[in-house]
């Protein structure tokens, strides 16, 4: 590492990093702090290429939002409806179905899928949906629940305990949990951006079941609404926390709050330079987690793009169909194509891989070294 390219304060943090020492808490808000975002990005990538050499990778995905319907009314949620709302929608289980079998041809290896809080729908219709879309292809990846979609089906739908209830959702196709709902973990922020979600405790406590259960799942963190720098490290500490308990996340996943048609408007979005330093950031602390991944819905592919100099080693997936962002106001594609992701790595030079769910490797891009200048100019 080039010392002289680190600002003094931040180089007692920089020899941790080179030594693969743990930064703590105070070390964390120093680099928040920090106003050079290149030292950020040299000292992330340190992390990165650690874990992750020169590798980049994607996922081949459908996303299914199965409904939108939900007893909550989450104050920065755009997607959450009630029944009667007009854009409300609830899809049957023979439509998601169909829509994973017309992109099962397409090669994708995951759907990702999560919805609301449904009052009404019946613990069969769950089943039936796995049941289904595990019938389609025994080697198809199911994520899908959030641990709040997970709380409410055992407590409300399948009256089950958790463990039981996961189990149950394992035998019949599930194959991994999402990261969704962990938003910003402080009491107080939940109070005001999403009262009545389940606790921070109970959010970890259902990964922390399904991990010790054997499953993995992925993590994440909404950032850039009313949470303070103190909070953002504490989310961070209570997720390193769990990870050092379990190790059952596979990657990280934080993504900038989308404000345009929420109750909370109000509020500037997370600049392009606060993004990148949030992503470094939570490679540098993040020691025990190995993927970072950069959510291109969220921060857009250029930008994401860029992330790959800032700790990030994944692209997150080709993903068909997106809506809870989308339906904040974020003007993104809905879908990337497994061109555009491996162009955006090897512009970056980084080499494109596929992953699986895991993110383990599947498969090398048939040009796998980075290219030169004059390769990438008629590319």
């Amino acid at each position: 590492m080039n010392y002289t390219l680190i600002p003094k304060e931040l180089r007692p943090i920089a020899e941790k990093i080179e030594a693969a020492s743990r930064i703590s808490e105070r070390d964390a808000l120093i680099l928040y702090r920090s106003n050079d975002l290149n030292a950020l990005g040299m000292l992330a990538n340190v992390v990165r290429e650690r874990k992750n050499g020169n590798f980049a990778t994607y996922i081949h995905n459908r996303y299914i939002n199965y409904s939108n319907i939900c007893v909550l009314s989450c104050q920065f949620c755009a997607f959450a409806a009630k029944k009667r709302d007009a854009h409300a929608f609830e899809h049957a289980v023979s439509e998601i179905i169909q829509a994973v079998a017309e992109a099962l041809p397409l090669g994708i290896t995951e759907v990702h899928m999560v919805g609301g809080l449904h009052p009404t729908l019946k613990k069969e219709w769950y089943l039936d949906l796995l049941r289904g879309l595990r019938a389609l292809d025994p080697d198809l990846h199911i994520k899908a629940f959030t641990a709040i979609e997970v709380r409410h089906l055992a407590q409300r739908i399948f009256k089950m305990p958790i463990p039981e209830t996961l189990e149950l959702l394992r035998e019949t196709g599930l194959g991994s949990i999402t990261g969704g709902g962990a938003e910003i973990f402080d009491a107080g922020v939940r109070d005001r951006i999403c009262r009545g979600k389940e606790t921070a405790e109970e959010w970890l406590d259902v990964h922390r079941i399904w991990h010790r259960m054997g499953g993995r799942s992925t993590c994440t963190m909404l950032y850039g609404h009313i949470e303070t720098l103190e909070q953002r490290v504490d989310h961070l500490r209570q997720l390193r926390g769990l990870q050092d308990e379990t190790a059952g996340f596979s990657g990280f996943v934080p993504f900038a709050f989308e404000p345009q048609t929420t109750v909370l408007a109000h509020i500037k979005r997370a600049s392009a330079i606060e993004q990148l330093r949030n992503l470094a950031v939570s490679r540098i602390y993040l020691d025990n987690i190995d993927h970072l991944t950069a959510y291109w819905v969220s921060l857009g592919l250029p930008l994401a793009q860029v992330s790959l100099s800032y700790g990030v080693d994944d692209l997150h997936g080709t993903i068909m169909e997106e809506k809870i962002f989308h339906m904040a106001g974020a003007t993104t594609p809905q879908q990337q194509s497994i061109a555009a992701l491996e162009h955006a790595i090897r512009e970056a030079r980084r080499i494109p891989v596929q992953r699986d769910s895991y993110y383990r490797h599947l498969k090398r891009s048939t040009s796998s070294r980075p290219r030169s200048e004059a390769e990438l100019a008629c590319a």
